[in-house]
This record gives structure tokens, sequence and C-alpha cells, in this order.
């Protein structure tokens, strides 16, 4: 085989696995619609989330959108200052620092280290922990 057949052939694989029609799972994801392939995953998206918004209030979609968008922004700004965010009934997040350390990189097992960096910490509250 040629390259160029090597190409060919797997273009409609990656097509078909991007519309999500190919593998067992494919079908069905396809007749149930992409909001049900999502509800598999196990995650809400983004656009899942206005949905809900925009169905539980009087704002519409676009208003939906804009305040779950900012909503996302005030967290994340507030988390790049520094400050903590308590969101009542699901938990904190906050920022947290990271000591320099040292590990393996896994492909040659050789020593290396790790910078000191920040990361994000969530605390679960307790009610929603209580009735999980």
């Amino acid at each position: 085989m040629t390259k160029s057949t090597k190409s060919a052939a797997k273009q409609p694989a990656r097509s078909a696995a991007r519309t999500g029609t190919s593998g067992r799972r494919g079908a069905t994801d396809a007749a149930r619609g992409t909001d049900a392939a999502r509800a598999d995953s196990g995650k809400i998206a983004k656009t899942q989330i206005i949905d809900m918004v925009a169905e539980r209030t009087s704002l519409n979609k676009k208003q939906a959108g804009d305040a779950v968008a900012t909503m996302l922004d005030c967290v994340v700004s507030a988390l790049r200052s520094g400050q903590s965010v308590g969101l009542p009934g699901l938990g904190t997040l906050s920022i947290a620092q990271t000591a320099e350390r040292s590990g393996v990189r896994p492909g040659t097992s050789e020593r290396i280290t790790i910078p000191a960096g920040r990361k994000v910490r969530f605390k679960v509250a307790t009610t929603l922990k209580g009735s999980l």
C-alpha cells in the first residue's frame, strides 16, 4: 500500500468518529441526539447548564448564557487574585501553593524536579456530602 492509500483509508474512519456514527455506541448515540450522548458521559456541558438555568428561570437562553458566563468569570478572577470562593450548598474553591518536589519521567524513568506552583482545591460542603 502506498502512503496516499493509507491516509485515504483512514479518513472515513476519522470523520465517522467525529460524527459519533462508528463503533458499538455510535449508532445509538446518533439516534438519541447529542444531548443524550453527553448525558451518558457523566459530564454536564456548559450549554446544558445554560439550558437548565433558562428552563428554571424567566431568562431566555442568551440571558442565561450571559449570567452563567459572568458567574464563571467572577469565580476565575477571584481565584486568580488569591481569594477563596464559597458556593453555598456545593463547596469552597481555593488556591493552594505546591512545593517543589522530585518526580520520575514515565517514559525514561529519569528523575526530574517538578517546580513549585499553585493549584485549585475544592472542599465539598457538608450538606452536599451528606446528601450523596
